[in-house]
């Protein structure tokens, strides 16, 4: 078990020195520092910090306010912690996950929470209601003029929000991202996705492509991730690629030209990345039979063969 700590200010101007000094003295080892409005969800260090969690792992935080403003977002970031099997400790609050009473505390927020939106939705009806039996019409008067500040704004919201979204649900599907790229096609890896992390509709390869490629620019996933996917040719035309390295080069060995393919990111027989040296021979000797290897270069192998006798 593992206590990691997490501390957030909301400038550049303030300090993190006090929660510093708490948390390393509760035990934690590791700590991240945000520096983040508390009114924003996007928060790259803590999603690292939820990452970088284990079973049994402990995110301890100084006060709730330095994890969430609102009981939502706490709710949601502790539901995310929960779901890898660790815990959530608040040192100045009455809630560590990881005892009965602090279990009990959380569903006391819980409840106070869905009251909260309960509440929120019932003024926001009632305030269109009133608006609308007087005549006025909703709408962002600066957006309907297409005011090109008015746009930005409204494209840094949606931008924060849909990174808040992603951030929310990587523990359930970029685990799997891992296991199957690059070695598979985005299309392949959305379908074996299908609406994992992503209940309300399935995952595209498009989709997928850019969430992943957001988190690798956010240093949140691994560039691997990203790189082309490993090509699988027909197998003639993998006859062709064989016959023409050992064309180029006579002389090369069989690991030489397994490692030529790997550069080439040519999918092995068995669909890996990796190629031994059994099966270039085998590929090598059906070349030769099919013709696409010389005979001055048939020779030349026997002839080693010989003198390796």
């Amino acid at each position: 078990m593992a206590l990691i700590g997490y501390v957030r200010v909301s400038t550049e101007d303030q300090a993190t020195f006090s929660q510093l000094d708490e948390l390393k003295a509760a035990g934690c080892g590791v700590i991240f520092e945000e520096k983040a409005s508390g009114a924003s969800r996007s928060r790259p260090e803590l999603a690292k910090a939820v990452a970088h969690m284990q079973r049994g792992d402990i995110l301890v935080v100084a006060r709730i306010d330095r994890l969430a403003r609102s009981l939502s977002h706490l709710l949601e970031v502790i539901e995310r912690v929960e779901a890898v099997g660790a815990h959530f400790k608040s040192l100045r609050d009455p809630i560590d996950t990881s005892t009965p009473q602090g279990k009990f505390a959380l569903q006391v927020l819980g409840a106070a929470a869905e009251l909260e939106r309960a509440l929120i939705r019932e003024r926001t009806k009632a305030g269109l209601r009133a608006a609308k039996a007087r005549g006025r019409v909703g709408g962002n008067p600066a957006l309907k003029r297409r005011d090109p500040e008015a746009i930005a704004q409204l494209s840094a919201i949606r931008d924060r929000q849909y990174m808040a979204d992603l951030l929310a649900s990587t523990a359930a599907w970029l685990p799997k991202v891992r296991a199957l790229r690059p070695a598979n096609s985005w299309g392949k890896v959305a379908k074996s996705l299908g609406r994992l992390g992503s209940p309300d509709r399935p995952w595209t390869a498009d989709r997928l492509s850019r969430a992943v490629r957001r988190l690798v620019a956010e240093g949140l996933a691994e560039p691997a991730l990203i790189e082309p996917a490993l090509r699988k040719p027909p197998k003639e035309d993998i006859l062709l690629v064989i016959a023409g390295i050992k064309g180029a080069d006579p002389n090369l060995s069989l690991r030489a030209i397994a490692a030529r393919l790997e550069e080439m990111r040519i999918r092995a027989p068995r669909g890996g990345p990796s190629w031994s040296a059994s099966s270039v021979k085998a590929l090598l000797d059906r070349a030769e039979r099919a013709g696409l290897v010389t005979p001055t270069q048939k020779v030349r192998r026997n002839q080693k063969r010989i003198n390796k006798g």
